[in-house]
Parts: structure tokens; C-alpha cells; sequence
């Protein structure tokens, strides 16, 4: 897979593959694996400790707990905070990282995706911010809460 052989994409890590599935598109795998094991050589270039553990690190703090949902109530409809399943929390990062990386233009998809995960994996960037706009709303809309599925 790796064109310069220094890193080496772990396919038994599910995330990682999982991540690898929502970065291929037509159903081109390896040029979506090729992808991430350039991301992960330019991360480990720029002189980051682990790209395994920044990726970990960057999907953890993107990760929603709580997002709100629209619910009928009385012919009103109200934005509900809800918790995330797990399963949900880690297709909202997924798709939160990459949206933000390919809402770039310019050079290289691998390196906006070297750099969004970079700056997740330290509590900044869009993808991050995108967490934060969904908590404010959970937050704004913490009254409607009591119509929430117990």
C-alpha cells in the first residue's frame, strides 16, 4: 500500500477501516487506502508522535454525546436534545472530519486530511467546530427536553 514504506496502515483497527470505507468512492478502495497511508506519512512527517493515535485522538474529540432531534409534539415541532449511540457518534465524526477536508481546494486531498485530523486530534478545527455548533443547539433547545423518548 505505502509508496515510501514508513507507515503502514493497520487493517485489523475497525475505525481505521471503517474511516477507509467513507473516504473510498466508486468503490475504489486501495486509491481510498493509498489516501490514508499518504495522510498518515505526512503526519508522521511533520514530526507528530503516532498517526495511529492521532486518528484515535481526533475521531475521540469530534465524537458528538448529545445532538438534537426533530420530534412531533401537539402538531409543534421541537428540536429535542437526545444522546448519540455509539455507533451514530462515530459516523458523525467520520463524516464531520472528511466534509471538512474536501470542503478545502487546492493540492492534495491526503494532506487536508493530514491536517484536519492533526488539528481534531488537538481541539480545533471545522470539524471540531461542527461538534460545538451542535451542542450549542442541544443547549438552546434544553427545555424541549422533557419530550424526549425515556
Amino acid at each position: 500500500m505505502s509508496t515510501k514504506g514508513s507507515v503502514s496502515l493497520n487493517m485489523k483497527n475497525e475505525k481505521l477501516m471503517k474511516f477507509a470505507n467513507y473516504v473510498m468512492r466508486s468503490g475504489k478502495k486501495y486509491l481510498a487506502l493509498k489516501i490514508l497511508t499518504n495522510a498518515f506519512e505526512t503526519i508522521k512527517s511533520k514530526g507528530h508522535a503516532s498517526p495511529e493515535e492521532i486518528f484515535e485522538k481526533a475521531i475521540e474529540n469530534v465524537m458528538p454525546r448529545i445532538e438534537v432531534r426533530p420530534k412531533r409534539v401537539g402538531g409543534s415541532i421541537y428540536q429535542v436534545p437526545q444522546e448519540v449511540k455509539p455507533g451514530r457518534q462515530l459516523a458523525l465524526a467520520i463524516r464531520w472530519i472528511l466534509a471538512s477536508a474536501r470542503a478545502k481546494s487546492g493540492a492534495d486531498f491526503s494532506t487536508f486530511l493530514a491536517n484536519e485530523l492533526v488539528e481534531a486530534s488537538q481541539e480545533t478545527g471545522n470539524a471540531v467546530k461542527k461538534k460545538l455548533e451542535v451542542y450549542k443547539m442541544a443547549e438552546a433547545n434544553k427545555a424541549f427536553a422533557r419530550f424526549a423518548n425515556k
